[in-house]
């Protein structure tokens, strides 16, 4: 008997892992195939300079920047981009684009280390359920101090990386203001090379990576406030997994 129940435990534990593995690749496949350029596109025209084919035109929304999609066209009803300077419009999408690719990294995550996923990169999940994403970070603090601060070198490395690449220099009485040959968001990060080699599938994917982008600042923003309100994970939230969570077992209590 002692034998069949230990078999047991880890016949499903091994399960519970391979589960896991499958779920976070169908995520990560997901995530990839939303960037994938349609074969439908004509490829014809090859990128141009460093503005990726883009040729900022005054007389249509946003200076013809990719992200206009119907049936909601210029999308823009507190005026940000109204009677805006060129710069000033690089300047919003590339705040739009920065906290958009922030979001669905952290929609990502935050599905994947909750139940029943629990893949977390620092805890063996498994063992303990930490509860809702947002209160990680407590038991993160609490088990590794320093991590925080490891967090804001690599944070500042990468916003100093792109100051370089999009900026003016620091001699510049203008300084912060983006290059002129800065295409927003374009930092040369692309390892997987996704990136088209034309204007026309280069529009396609930027317009999808900036919707995506959008729903996921809105749905983060929810899936936060939810979990701020009852404390439960998403999926559990959802009655799609079982609640194992002990708010107890938490460093910090709310």
């Amino acid at each position: 008997q002692f034998y069949f129940s230990s078999d047991f435990r880890y016949r499903n534990k091994k399960v519970r892992k391979n589960m896991k593995l499958i779920a976070a690749a169908l995520f990560l496949i997901s995530g990839a195939s939303a960037f994938a350029p349609s074969a439908k596109v004509a490829k014809t025209t090859a990128l141009k300079g460093d503005l990726n084919g883009w040729v900022p035109d005054s007389s249509k929304f946003a200076f013809g920047l990719p992200g206009t999609t119907n049936p909601i066209a210029d999308f823009d009803p507190l005026g940000f981009t109204k009677d805006a300077s060129l710069l000033k419009v690089k300047q919003l999408r590339e705040a739009e684009t920065q906290h958009g690719r922030v979001a669905m990294l952290a929609v990502l995550g935050l599905l994947v280390t909750e139940e029943p996923i629990e893949i977390h990169p620092l805890f063996e999940a498994y063992n303990k359920d930490i509860g809702p994403a947002i209160r990680h970070l407590d038991e993160v603090r609490a088990v590794e101090p320093i991590f925080f601060e490891l967090l804001t070198v690599f944070i500042g490395a990468l916003e100093i990386n792109r100051a370089l690449k999009g900026w003016k220099s620091t001699d510049s009485a203008n300084f912060q203001d983006l290059k002129d040959n800065y295409y927003p968001g374009d930092v040369g990060f692309d390892p997987l090379g996704l990136k088209p080699e034309d204007a026309e599938g280069f529009l396609e994917m930027s317009t999808k990576e900036i919707n995506n982008g959008r729903l996921a600042m809105i749905g983060i923003a929810g899936m936060v406030a939810q979990e701020l309100v009852n404390g439960k994970e998403i999926f559990v939230n959802a009655g799609l997994a079982a609640d194992r969570f002990d708010p107890t077992s938490v460093p910090i209590q709310f």
